[in-house]
């Protein structure tokens, strides 16, 4: 990516390129792990499922500790590969949001720090990451400076999804101490349905890094062909000011 000076901040673009396909690479293995999650719960809800229906007579000891294993090691690669992804999006997410404050530094309602700080504030969490992901986007839409902002459509799904994954989450998280069997087997289909939305959610997400990418590529060429090169004479200029 060209990395003009941008005028209004003093910073200069830094490619997200490389953080992109990290991103992306490790967006594919949280959807694996999601997948692989869908299969244990499932083997997991067949098996209780079977010793529940006449009141665990033939209820089978060998398989459901298989099961529990399965299911127990299929958690802890999502919450792995969940953290090693959170932290390369969000330096990611950081680079992008600054590159926006150099393509428009107006279109923001939310100062950078916000892109990572965001995710972190309790039910604000559900939002603020969101306002500062539009910002970027209609920083970022290539066309000049009559360009209108590109469609957001892919933007909004990614977040709905993301915000409903979030909310199912938190009622199997409610749900993880059920005793009744019919409770259990709730717990089991909560436990799947998060799983089947995260595999979307990050799809999607995929989806989303690689257009922001590319669209903060294509802002930064047409910078490039129109903003002056920084010459000596105005580094020293820019120095000064």
């Amino acid at each position: 990516m060209p990395t003009p000076e941008g005028p209004a901040t003093g910073r200069s673009l830094r490619s997200p390129v490389g953080l992109g396909k990290a991103v992306c690479v490790l967006l594919g293995a949280v959807a694996v792990a999601d997948l692989l999650a869908l299969g244990a719960g499932a083997y997991a809800r067949q098996v209780y499922g079977d010793g529940m229906a006449d009141d665990f007579l033939r209820f089978d000891e060998a398989l459901a500790d298989r099961a529990d294993t399965l299911y127990q090691a299929s958690g802890s690669l999502q919450v792995l590969t969940f953290l090693a992804t959170a932290v390369v999006f969000l330096v990611w997410f950081r680079r992008v949001r600054l590159n926006a404050e150099v393509f428009d530094a107006y279109a923001h309602s939310m100062r950078p720090g916000w892109a990572i700080g965001g995710w972190f504030v309790p039910v604000g969490n559900l939002w603020l990451p969101h306002r500062v992901a539009s910002g970027v986007w209609t920083a970022s839409s290539p066309g000049g400076s009559n360009r209108a902002p590109a469609p957001r459509g892919l933007l909004h799904a990614w977040w709905a999804v993301l915000v409903c994954s979030e909310l199912v989450s938190r009622f199997t998280g409610s749900a993880a101490d059920a005793e009744e069997a019919d409770e259990v087997l709730h717990a089991f289909d909560l436990g799947m349905a998060t799983d089947a939305l995260d595999i979307v959610s990050a799809v999607l997400a995929i989806l989303f890094v690689r257009r922001l990418t590319a669209m903060q590529g294509e802002r930064a060429a047409e910078r490039a062909a129109t903003v002056p090169p920084l010459t000596p004479e105005r580094a020293d200029r820019g120095r000064s000011h």
